[in-house]
């Protein structure tokens, strides 16, 4: 039986091919989605902050982006993915209150910064604009798809999987 595993914000879950992860109402956060096409794992992370967590706060450490990077290579491996084959998908930086402190072009900034410095695969992107995302990974499949507005879902990426 599938099961749908909800990411929501400042969360960070994975699964196997049984599992459907889903985040919605991406605004200024960014949601990446990672993926081992060998060994059929994925994983979401639903960034709202830039950066990295102050050593201080007590706060969920995976909001921010650096921390919550961290976390996603780490709970891949435990799922059984090798870091050399994952990919990922970068979703969302909507500046929806449409203000000039932008916070989602911040958290593009950062997080695609922290991607190339560890080097990891960005396949796809969807960013920017005004509107709301959502997007949906079948780990089974490797299909993942995203929502803009009240559009329906159409296909992102899909993450090349061996049988």
């Amino acid at each position: 039986m599938r099961q749908y595993i909800y990411v929501m914000t400042g969360e960070v879950k994975a699964g196997n091919k049984d599992v459907i992860l889903k985040s919605s109402a991406i605004g200024s956060c960014i949601v990446i989605t990672a993926y081992d096409k060998i060994n059929k794992v994925g994983a979401m992370a639903h960034i709202m902050l830039p950066e990295k967590s102050p050593e201080n706060k007590d706060s969920q450490k995976t909001r921010y982006a650096f921390n919550a990077i961290d976390e996603l290579m780490n709970i891949l491996t435990k799922f059984g993915a090798e870091e050399s084959n994952v990919e990922s998908c970068i979703v969302g930086g909507a500046n929806i209150l449409q203000s000039e402190n932008d916070i989602g072009q911040d958290n593009i900034s950062s997080v695609e910064k922290i991607l190339r410095e560890k080097q990891i695969l960005v396949t796809a992107r969807s960013l920017g604009g005004i509107e709301r995302r959502s997007i949906t990974l079948d780990v089974r499949t490797g299909l993942l798809m995203c929502s803009i507005g009240d559009e329906s879902e159409n296909i992102l990426w899909k993450f090349a999987t061996k049988t």
